[in-house]
């Protein structure tokens, strides 16, 4: 039995969404959270004298969720029609390092959206026998896509119902904790963003099964009417969730948006994937000077940053919940740093208070990847994964990225003094 006692004097609750100001401690017995109360009476319980004790400096809060990544990815800019073609071996060993490298961000749990064939469930296997240390892993495995659909190169391509309740039952099979489908075209060379990929029965059948078997969904959704379609399965999350009708342009669909509230599906907007590569940009100009095709890139998201930025403050207003999930390492993002950190700095942009930004990269982002059972809040009961950063990131959340210290299922990953 291991017991451990971390103290200090400020913490948030992410389920309250405030901050105890005053002194606290939070008694572990192995993974599990035993206790949460102030050291003078944490101290008289039977366990204290036997516990190991440590003191966290700054702002207690959970580990982090990261709803969205792809450890697979190299985030050099290699597009995912040139990364298929890596082997993958190489491919697992680049996302086993990707995952500790989120670990070491403060990120204790993730939800991985797509790899290729085998390579997410080696990974996980290589945490499950301690071969790696990473942060808790929830795969989707190979993304449900359709003939030429986005990411279909990963390896699972259906169509029709009958074939699409197979591909939940096999990817349950070969070790997927939940079922991703990408309901419209991406960066996929053959793919199509302006229209739906899976037909309604389709979409309904992959969502029946996948609840029935008692996991949930997330779908990729560039385009309104992809994302309706999602919607009227039943999908549990949208990810992306753009608001662009089938000419390219970005409409808000107030209906559409109405019912995602009414029925409580999490929208993962992955604002920073975009915004990290014009960063990436910026400094590059610092320099040398841009091309002119990186000039161009800069002048395209400005103004679709511009523009959707109007949409976001629409889908926020509606009270549906983002939750914070990086889509790193795809395409110029990279995991680890504070990939995710900048990822939850980017609700804050778009007019989610600093507060309501941290509960969307913890306590949401949990619920959305269906562990706020066990993660997102520092509860007794819960799985002890904890971290504290330098400042007070409810008021400047730039603080979120000065982690000091990080406990992963009541271990110490990180600890200054």
């Amino acid at each position: 039995m291991n017991i451990k006692v971390f103290s200090g004097n400020r913490m948030i609750d992410t389920v309250a969404g405030k901050v105890i100001e005053k002194d606290i401690s939070i008694l572990v017995k192995d993974a599990e959270i035993i206790s949460v109360d102030s050291t003078e009476k944490i101290s008289s319980h039977e366990m204290f004298s036997n516990a190991e004790k440590f003191k966290l400096k700054g702002t207690i809060l959970p580990g982090l969720v990261d709803c969205h990544v792809h450890l697979i990815g190299f985030g050099d800019g290699t597009p995912g029609d040139v990364l298929v073609k890596t082997d993958d071996n190489l491919l697992a060993i680049n996302g086993a390092q990707n995952a500790i490298k989120h670990l070491d961000s403060g990120v204790t749990t993730l939800r991985d959206l797509g790899a290729k064939n085998m390579t997410g469930y080696m990974i996980k296997e290589a945490a499950n026998r301690g071969i790696i240390q990473t942060p808790d892993l929830i795969m989707s495995g190979r993304p449900i896509t359709i003939v030429g659909g986005h990411l279909n190169w990963f390896g699972e391509v259906a169509t029709g119902p009958t074939e699409c309740i197979a591909s939940v039952r096999r990817l349950l099979k070969d070790g997927s904790d939940m079922i991703k489908i990408t309901a419209t075209g991406g960066s996929t060379g053959t793919s199509n963003v302006r229209v739906p990929s899976f037909n309604l029965d389709e979409m309904k059948a992959i969502v029946f099964e996948a609840h029935k078997f008692g996991v949930h969904t997330a779908a990729h959704c560039v385009n309104t009417e992809g994302m309706r379609i999602a919607v009227e399965a039943g999908v549990d999350t949208i990810i992306h969730g753009r608001f662009v009708n089938t000419d390219g342009v970005i409409e808000f669909d107030e209906k559409l948006a109405d019912k995602m509230a009414d029925e409580g599906i999490f929208i993962n907007p992955t604002l920073h994937q975009g915004r990290d590569r014009i960063w990436q940009l910026w400094e590059k100009e610092k320099e040398i000077e841009l091309s002119d095709l990186e000039k161009t890139e800069i002048e395209v998201w400005q103004k679709h940053w511009d523009d959707s930025q109007k949409v976001w403050e629409k889908v926020l207003d509606k009270g549906i919940q983002f939750v914070a999930g990086s889509d790193a390492s795809w395409q110029h993002y990279k995991l680890g740093g504070t990939s995710f950190q900048d990822e939850i700095h980017s609700h804050v942009s778009v007019g989610m208070s600093p507060m309501e930004a941290i509960q969307s990269g913890t306590i949401f982002s949990a619920m959305s990847c269906w562990v706020d059972n066990e993660v997102g809040s520092i509860e007794p009961g819960k799985i002890a994964n904890i971290i504290s950063v330098d400042g007070k990131p409810e008021k400047e959340i730039k603080d979120l990225r000065n982690v000091n210290s990080i406990i992963h299922r009541g271990r110490v990953h990180k600890l200054e003094k």
